[in-house]
């Protein structure tokens, strides 16, 4: 169990040595477990690259015998041990640890052939004790006693860092409002700066979560950017995991001149996070939307980004279509002064299913309207459905589904009943719309018109009004 306990603890420890600049001569630097020397057993020995011990992949699979799997195609590497899995990939700073994102101060990186890894990371996750002789140019690892369980049932180490940080999941602009979901307890910090102006909003205790780096654009060094166009207030939103000790997530607004601002926070534990510019006074606390008596509805374009949905006769992208009515039917819910609205998203990003459905849930919206295109195995196939999973929601989905087929024009397939995601775990009254099918020539080059789509968005807008009893 001891060697057991180790072997995972080895492979990324980023052990922090005088500068040197480029790497040391092979077998310059020895590592010794225990006591006893590890060896790479292959030509290429442990190194000193930039002021950080790198070991082979291969030392540690020979000598402390735990799972590695490497994938040539994606360089990356798995490992698992003890039922903790680790994944790394050659010349990019992330990693991840039980899919939760972190940093490694050196990149894995490959030479002659051979995977290095550097070797610090593994000790702090797991507290493994490492000392470093400069002069003879030795790493000392030594197995750490057992822990024993500290109360709460659970034995884990204080040096597991990454175990209970929060995990940001998403971010997304629209009506001048940067709305970011996450799971856990970080509360946001802003300011101010000047010169240019820009607003900074730091989630301490916090990393980006795997969920994040599928839907946004985020760099190996966890690092991205949001284009924002539209808004003359604001010229972009930049992230960044702008430290690791501690943790600590930043998004910056880059304004165009000074503005004011408000920060809503949820209080569920899937927390929604929404830093409003339209307020007349800036403050530290601001009102939800839907928390000043009206309505409010959360509008959902179905897939997104790497997800394109159902592709069409003539190459369409479904999600490009979900996103071009749902745009459009906000814009006309925003001159209804008694209804607030929320996009899941409002540009070509990608939020997982669970992450659609804690916007509105958190939120406690009224109403929940996902917009998608079909598709089938036929291309005679045509036609508008609309779906409810609920029976909370069935007399929305029919007042919704009386407007909507006038709207397209295309056959009525009726009000159906499905057992999709967003329409089943939210927990208010919510539909998910079939417009027409991208698999049909006909209905494709219907969709991807301007006046079906704002017939649509109309109809959306007057199913909503009419069930809200605000007609």
């Amino acid at each position: 169990m001891k060697k057991l306990c180790c072997m995972f603890l080895l492979l990324l420890f980023v052990l922090v040595l005088p500068e040197n600049g480029h790497a040391a001569a092979a077998g310059s630097n020895q590592i010794f477990l225990d006591g006893k020397e590890i060896t790479a057993g292959q030509n290429v020995q442990v190194q000193n690259v930039n002021s950080t011990v790198m070991v082979p992949l291969r030392m540690i699979a020979e000598n402390l015998g735990y799972k590695v799997d490497w994938d040539q195609k994606s360089q990356k590497v798995t490992i698992v041990q003890q039922g903790k899995t680790l994944q790394l990939i050659v010349n990019q700073k992330s990693a991840s640890v039980d899919e939760k994102t972190v940093v490694l101060t050196t990149a894995p990186l490959l030479k002659d052939n051979t995977t290095l890894v550097p070797i610090r990371f593994i000790s702090e996750q797991f507290g493994l004790d490492v000392s470093w002789d400069n002069s003879n140019k030795v790493v000392s690892l030594v197995t750490p006693v057992a822990v024993p369980d500290n109360g709460n049932g659970t034995g884990e180490t204080p040096a597991d860092t990454t175990k209970n940080l929060t995990q940001i999941n998403g971010v997304s602009f629209n009506d001048n409002q940067l709305l970011i979901t996450m799971q856990g307890s970080s509360q946001p910090k802003v300011s101010i700066l000047k010169n240019p102006d820009r607003l900074v909003v730091d989630f301490p205790n916090a990393t980006f979560s795997d969920v994040f780096g599928s839907g946004q654009m985020l760099d190996p060094n966890l690092n991205g950017k949001l284009d924002v166009v539209g808004y003359p207030d604001v010229s972009g939103v930049r992230y960044s995991l702008y430290s690791t000790s501690p943790y600590t997530v930043r998004f910056v607004v880059d304004l165009n001149y000074a503005k004011n601002y408000t920060v809503s926070v949820s209080e569920d534990s899937n927390k929604l996070v929404i830093v409003d510019l339209n307020a007349a006074d800036s403050g530290e606390t601001g009102t939800l939307p839907g928390n000043s008596g009206r309505k409010l509805v959360v509008l959902d374009a179905g897939h997104g980004a790497k997800d394109s949905g159902a592709v069409g006769t003539t190459g369409k992208y479904e999600k490009a279509f979900n996103l071009a009515v749902v745009l459009k039917a906000a814009a006309l819910l925003k001159k209804e002064k008694n209804i607030d609205v929320v996009l899941t998203r409002s540009d070509d990003t990608f939020l997982e299913l669970k992450e659609r459905v804690a916007i509105a849930n958190n939120l406690n919206a009224d109403l929940f309207l996902s917009v998608h295109a079909n598709s089938g195995s036929s291309s005679s196939a045509s036609g508008t459905e609309t779906y409810y999973q609920r029976e909370a929601s069935k007399a929305f989905a029919k007042v919704m589904h009386k407007y909507l087929v006038p709207a397209t024009g295309l056959s009525d397939r009726g009000v159906r009943y499905g057992n999709f995601h967003v329409i089943r775990e939210t927990k208010m009254p919510a539909v998910l719309l079939e417009v027409g099918y991208l698999s049909n020539k006909g209905d494709e080059a219907l969709l991807f018109t301007e006046a079906l789509q704002n017939r649509v968005a109309a109809a959306m807008v007057s199913a909503i009004k009419e069930y809200l009893g605000l007609k």
